[in-house]
């Protein structure tokens, strides 16, 4: 808004100073809509008539001023729609807790009992899909054949049995896929499913990380599904 209000208006509109320039970035700081058309009015009424405001001096003061107006109300209107969203994100959230997200990445943890599942990624279709799961010393203690499969996700399920057909002890395993691509056996991409813990929200515009039952945390991005 422009500064070059005659002090004897402020004066009139009760708004004081040590100096015109101040007075008037005090106005601005303060005025509300109401009170800037009252400060316009009263502008206009004590105007030099020999020097009076021309219209683009008046136009530019009223555009500043529903400019700066419009940008007020939009920060609001963010910032509700902000508080509106992390609100949903975090109900969103609370509805993970206890289900099993599957991410990327070949290390799986075998719990006593139970399955472990997960995907292959596939670039494209193929004849034939192996599986190699290898204890932490690198031994290999399962070899599964998952045959021929159509490109995209192609689960997986290991029942926690060794080639011996005996139960293979719980703790940490790795999983290596190959695939048959354009004639060569290539490695490919796999995916584990594991229990989601707890979800930390993010903060400051940082993402939220899902905490995964023996892998640790996670952004919530890169679940590729809830399962």
């Amino acid at each position: 808004m422009s500064n070059n209000i005659d002090a004897s208006i402020l004066s009139k509109l009760g708004i004081s100073n040590a100096g015109t320039a101040q007075a008037a970035e005090s106005a601005k700081d303060k005025l509300g809509q109401k009170d800037f058309l009252k400060l316009m009015v009263a502008q206009l009424k004590n105007q030099d008539p020999m020097k009076p405001m021309d219209n683009g001096n008046f136009l530019g003061q009223m555009a500043q001023f529903s400019s700066v107006t419009g940008l007020q109300e939009l920060q609001a209107s963010f910032n509700q729609l902000a508080g509106v969203m992390q609100s949903n994100q975090a109900l969103q959230a609370s509805a993970l807790v206890g289900r099993s997200a599957l991410v990327p990445g070949n290390a799986a943890v075998l719990s006593s009992g139970q399955a472990v599942s997960g995907a292959v990624d596939l670039p494209a279709s193929t004849s034939d899909v192996s599986l190699a799961i290898t204890d932490q010393s690198g031994k290999v203690v399962r070899l599964m054949n998952m045959g021929p499969q159509a490109s995209g996700l192609a689960s997986f399920q290991w029942d926690g049995k060794t080639d011996a057909g005996e139960l293979a002890p719980a703790g940490r395993y790795k999983i290596v896929a190959n695939a048959m691509l354009e004639g060569k056996v290539q490695a490919v991409d796999t995916l584990v499913a594991a229990r989601v813990e707890s979800v930390t929200l993010g903060r400051g515009g940082q993402e939220s990380t899902l905490n995964l039952a023996g892998l640790g945390s996670l952004e919530m991005s890169k679940v590729r599904q809830i399962m």
